[in-house]
């Protein structure tokens, strides 16, 4: 490894550094900005490179929460699935949950009464509510097991998780925000009124010096190493780590809608279509104690969610079937819960300061779903140390590509092909989905599918490449495949091979 190099010219100077490029340090630097912050987010890998891209992808209440008494967390989720659901309609989107009542399990009472509270916790509602439903006459019963013979049918979305981080950054830099990705900060000493951090670009090494006047610690499973090891600082709170799991194997029923199953072991698990031709199955909660970097799920598992899947559809899975899994490490906050599931999803934002100057939060916990509130909450606590702060304003604040009529992807799409014509139905649909109106600056003039560029699998072109890189930070063929899209699970070694061999010709290029 060559040696680090520093750069001699006077250190940058911002009101905020943000550490970490997941949802809730994209989230925080997007408000931030919006206020009339300067802000600076280091991310030292990619946006979303960890439990960001990790979660079961849904914008929900939180329906298990309410076993906990957990009120507060699943109102606030419901109000912010029916803003976000308007803020991003391309990368957010309803789902109907199929949720089996399977005797000597939660009883029906039980249930019922769960999903009313679910239904009016929310205060604004725009999805359907909880219903009854008798499986053995239901399509939703078709897929399952004959002694599955009533439940209940209730709302909540899915959501491209990563691409909502990718959205949020690109919506910081947007309100002048400077983000950088593969850039760690590799060490951090308050200095007067404020803070003097050491960032090294991840690839070069090169290193460079910034002040800012506080720091928000984002950094998700690595949050309590951060603060004790880079920033220096000692703390009480503390970040319990817990490893979840996803299997995807073919598509094992029709239609749209999801099952929520519930196991012997009083976990649920779900089971979502999952990029058209596949079914989503997860999570496992698992206590972890090892590195939180790359995780990968075990034997141990993916026999478990297989079993899950056995015990309620018709259909058989052996972990044969499984054609792609994926595993994160949740960093949520330490309540002391005996049991994994029971841990508490909500957040804590803890603030220490030196004599009411160089404030460092640090956010311990949170869901997906609670992200945008979570910033505003941040930013309520940094107030006192930034007077001139503006209002809050992202509740209702489309994110990029948002800005559809009525917040209706399918007049949006048809428009989109009608201008498209060339482009083949899967593919404009894809574009859609992942970019909303922005899809038109992949497509620009382009009149035929010559016009986009060298093609590799999926219906990925030069021309999209081309904007990840500019537009999304994008600079792997691994940022492309699984995180900016999941193109990865249609997409062969050879495909592959070219699309690194095209990022490295345009990173010489450049």
């Amino acid at each position: 490894m060559a040696a680090a190099t520093r750069q001699r010219e006077p250190a940058d100077a911002y009101d905020l550094l943000v550490i970490g490029g997941g949802i809730n340090g994209t989230g925080i630097a997007r408000d931030a900005a919006g206020r009339g912050l300067s802000v600076l987010l280091a991310e030292r890998g990619d946006l979303a490179g960890f439990t960001s891209s990790s979660s079961t992808k849904l914008i929900h209440g939180g329906l298990r929460y309410l076993e906990y008494y957990e009120f507060r967390l699943v109102r606030e989720a419901l109000a912010e699935r029916e803003r976000l659901l308007r803020q991003a309609p391309h990368v957010i989107w309803p789902l109907r949950f199929v949720l089996p009542h399977d005797e000597g399990l939660r009883p029906a009472w039980m249930l019922r009464l769960g999903l009313f509270l679910y239904d009016h916790l929310a205060r604004l509602r725009t999805l359907p509510g909880s219903t009854s439903v008798d499986l053995r006459r239901s399509a939703y019963g078709a897929p399952l097991q004959k002694r599955l013979t009533r439940g209940f049918v209730y709302s909540d979305c899915w959501v491209e998780d990563s691409r909502l981080v990718v959205l949020n950054a690109m919506d910081a830099r947007e309100r002048g925000a400077t983000v950088l990705t593969r850039t760690g900060v590799v060490s951090a000493r308050r200095a007067g009124d404020g803070w003097i951090a050491t960032l090294r670009d991840e690839r070069s090494n090169a290193e460079r010096t910034v002040r800012a006047k506080a720091v928000v610690n984002a950094a998700g499973p690595w949050v309590s190493a951060t603060l004790g090891g880079t920033l220096g600082i000692n703390s009480r709170a503390a970040v319990r780590l817990i490893k979840g799991s996803h299997i995807v194997v073919k598509r094992l029923f029709d239609g749209d809608q999801a099952y929520i199953l519930q196991q012997p072991d009083k976990r649920i698990i779900f089971a979502i279509p999952y990029e058209r031709d596949f079914t989503l199955i997860g999570t496992t909660d698992v206590p972890y104690d090892g590195e939180p970097g790359p995780v990968s799920i075990s034997p141990e598992e993916t026999d478990y969610l297989c079993g899950c899947i056995n015990r309620s559809f018709d259909a058989t899975i052996t972990p044969a079937d499984v054609v792609w899994s994926y595993s994160g490490v949740r960093p949520l906050y330490d309540d002391a819960a005996e049991n994994a599931s029971a841990v508490t999803r909500d957040y804590v934002l803890d603030v220490e300061d030196q004599g009411g100057k160089a404030a460092v939060l640090s956010v311990f916990g949170g869901k997906i779903t609670t992200y945008r509130r979570l910033a505003e909450h941040a930013l309520d606590k940094l107030a006192p140390y930034f007077p001139a702060l503006k209002t809050p304003w992202t509740g209702d604040a489309v994110l990029p590509g948002g800005a559809m009529t009525n917040a209706d992807f399918d007049p949006f799409l048809a428009e989109f092909r009608a201008e498209k014509p060339f482009l083949p139905e899967e593919t404009a649909r894809r574009l859609a989905r992942a970019y909303g109106t922005r899809a038109r600056d992949i497509v620009g003039t382009a009149q035929s599918l010559a016009d986009l560029g060298e093609a590799f699998d999926g219906g990925l072109t030069a021309a999209e490449v081309d904007y990840l890189r500019t537009a999304e930070w994008a600079v792997t063929a691994e940022d492309i495949l699984w995180r900016r899209s999941k193109l990865g699970l249609r997409t062969g070694a050879e495909s592959a091979a070219r699309l690194s061999a095209y990022l490295d010709r345009r990173a010489e290029a450049a």
